[in-house]
């Protein structure tokens, strides 16, 4: 795996006072224009993004734990959770940290929500990373349940027979579904960083914004599609997923098209988390592009 910086090498960590609380970020590395990195979920604390902090080499890297999980405020307050205010959230912590230019990089969820920012707020986004991001929620629900029925028979028969009894608890379908996370999720033992992240999720925050049902989006992210709206996006995007993404390939072929300006890398070993499983061909790819949007041949 690519290393990471030392503690020492962080600049700063605080906190930033947006709609509905306070959110903690970190910024490390300095330089350059700066690269704010958005956690997935909705409700999946930073910290799994961490292979991450190799590109602070070059520039200045911000995290931050958006409302309802990680270091950051957890509301008691359903109507917060929203993509409008997700938008409004990273406007705030752009204008608290003197953000006049960035570039933004996306992991699942955080990929829509950067597509959903520099559709709402294009001034001085010099460029888009989406990280196994969907710009159409229903389809990746139709993209996942195809997955699932690619499965073995008999896990497929396990998690069928679990579902209609509504026995998602129990030892047999958490079984079922790691044969799925293991195709489509990650393809290698489990990073402790992600272990952490997932104990840490925002249960509010995911339950409101996708739903109880594992499959099919509901709540906020159950309508949520922008393909029609990609025409608008000047900046330069980088499309990055896995072969075996539980984000396909097939949709980000459809999401390059309505692009002005798109490029895409599939990583042919991966999956969801390529980052991890193929961290020197992820971080080369990201590299390369925030070099050739700041060199001026994108």
């Amino acid at each position: 795996m690519a290393s990471q910086l030392s503690p020492e090498a962080v600049a700063e960590d605080g906190r930033i006072a947006v709609p509905g609380g306070e959110v903690w970020y970190r910024s490390v590395g300095a330089g350059g224009t700066p690269l704010v990195l958005l956690h997935g979920g909705p409700g999946l604390p930073h910290g799994y993004l961490a292979p991450h902090d190799a590109l602070a080499a070059d520039r200045r890297l911000v995290y931050y734990d958006q409302l309802g999980c990680g270091r950051s405020d957890q509301p008691d307050d359903a109507s917060l959770w929203t993509i409008e205010r997700f938008v409004e959230e990273l406007q705030a912590v752009r204008d608290a940290l003197g953000l006049d230019e960035l570039h933004l990089l996306g992991h699942s969820w955080g990929g829509s929500l950067a597509l959903a920012y520099v559709l709402a707020h294009p001034e001085g986004v010099r460029s888009v990373t989406v990280s196994s991001g969907p710009a159409s929620w229903p389809r990746f629900g139709d993209d996942m349940l195809k997955l699932k029925g690619e499965l073995p028979a008999d896990v497929l028969e396990t998690m069928d027979h679990h579902e209609r009894h509504g026995w998602q608890a129990c030892p047999e379908y958490q079984a079922a579904m790691m044969a799925f996370h293991q195709r489509h999720l990650c393809r290698m033992p489990w990073p402790e960083a992600f272990h952490e992240a997932m104990a840490q999720t925002g249960a509010a925050v995911y339950g409101a914004m996708r739903g109880t049902h594992g499959w099919r989006p509901e709540g906020a992210l159950g309508g949520w599609d922008v393909m029609d709206r990609l025409g608008e996006i000047a900046a330069p995007v980088l499309l990055l997923a896995g072969r075996h993404d539980m984000c396909t390939p097939e949709h980000l072929a459809e999401v390059a098209e309505r692009l002005p300006d798109a490029r895409t890398t599939i990583l042919e070993d991966s999956s969801h988390l390529a980052f991890f499983e193929q961290p020197d061909a992820y971080l080369a790819a990201v590299s390369g592009f925030l070099a050739d949007v700041e060199g001026g041949s994108r």
